[in-house]
């Protein structure tokens, strides 16, 4: 198949693109013009890449063409500061989406897979583990944009025929995640340890999300992009909440390296607990995680080590 791959260059859409190509598949990668390519070293031979703006409608259409299948990943913020200007949450996430869907109608393409967000759109859950049936009440405009696209993706299905599925994924971690965000704790937490420098938690620590390897997000991916599975919606997960007191108990046992923390008081937006129910892939997909805590810790730490060794 022919795959474009919006927000290709990033933590996980390098790894989606490696996997896409080495099984055979056409790639483009359509991303910011001055996007860095660190994370395509693997692929970077075997791929097209695109420059450009994802709310330019002439942009988007000369990335759909000839394309099979769009592995949707971009998005203009992240859940904490979203609150701060809602408008533009949807201006650049939801008007761009609309446009991309008309666009994909009228190039012919087949399906679209979607990365939503699992630890957002739900919002404060009435039962852990949530699954995909619970009620759907973000706290967040992050969540809000992620699910009004699941809504538009599902309307142009019904009125144009395009497919898709939507994944509404935890908390995924791994090799090339950034150490120097705002989101991503076990990236960041790690990044810090290394570094010597003090890790900021908000609250006590007792947050809890669901986190999982990056290597099992991109076989949840793959697994969708070369089938055509009966739901439209799966949570792809590790299917256990761990507090951010749990990480720092786990870089203790990986690093051998005692963190330094600081505690700061807790914030509105975060939910305090959220672990998503992943029965409807294991049935429907036939996927499950499978790399483990310790040994997913123990990659992203060597893979980091290694990194700061080449600098």
């Amino acid at each position: 198949m022919h795959c474009l791959v919006l927000g290709g260059a990033g933590f996980m859409g390098s790894h989606i693109v490696d996997a896409l190509v080495a099984r055979g598949h056409r790639v483009r990668i359509f991303d910011l013009p001055n996007i860095s390519t660190v994370n395509l070293k693997q692929s970077i031979d075997s791929v097209e890449i695109l420059g450009g703006d994802f709310n330019n409608v002439n942009d988007i259409s000369l990335a759909l063409e000839d394309v099979d299948v769009v592995v949707y990943l971009v998005c203009t913020t992240l859940p904490g500061p979203s609150n701060e200007n809602p408008a533009y949450d949807v201006e650049s996430n939801v008007i761009g989406t609309l446009n991309l869907l008309k666009q994909a109608v009228a190039k012919g393409v087949r399906k679209i897979i979607f990365s939503s967000s699992g630890g957002t759109v739900y919002g404060i859950p009435r039962s852990v583990p949530i699954p995909e049936t619970h009620e759907t009440n973000p706290v967040c405009s992050y969540g809000i944009t992620k699910l009004a696209i699941e809504k538009y993706l599902a309307l142009f299905h019904h009125l144009h025929n395009l497919d898709y599925t939507v994944l509404r994924l935890a908390n995924p971690y791994g090799e090339r995640q950034r150490i120097d965000s705002v989101q991503g704790a076990v990236a960041v937490f790690l990044g810090e340890t290394l570094l010597r420098q003090p890790i900021t938690i908000w609250g006590d620590g007792s947050v809890a999300r669901d986190y999982f390897y990056i290597g099992d997000l991109v076989d949840a991916f793959i697994r969708v992009i070369e089938s055509d599975p009966p739901s439209k919606i799966y949570n792809i997960a590790g299917g256990r909440a761990r507090s951010l007191n749990d990480i720092l108990s786990i870089i203790r046992v990986v690093t051998g390296v005692e963190p330094i923390v600081r505690y700061t008081p807790a914030r509105r937006l975060d939910v305090p607990v959220n672990c998503l129910d992943i029965q409807l892939a294991r049935k429907e997909l036939g996927w499950q995680p499978e790399v483990s805590w310790e040994e997913g810790i123990a990659r992203t730490w060597e893979w980091l080590q290694k990194s700061k060794e080449r600098e």
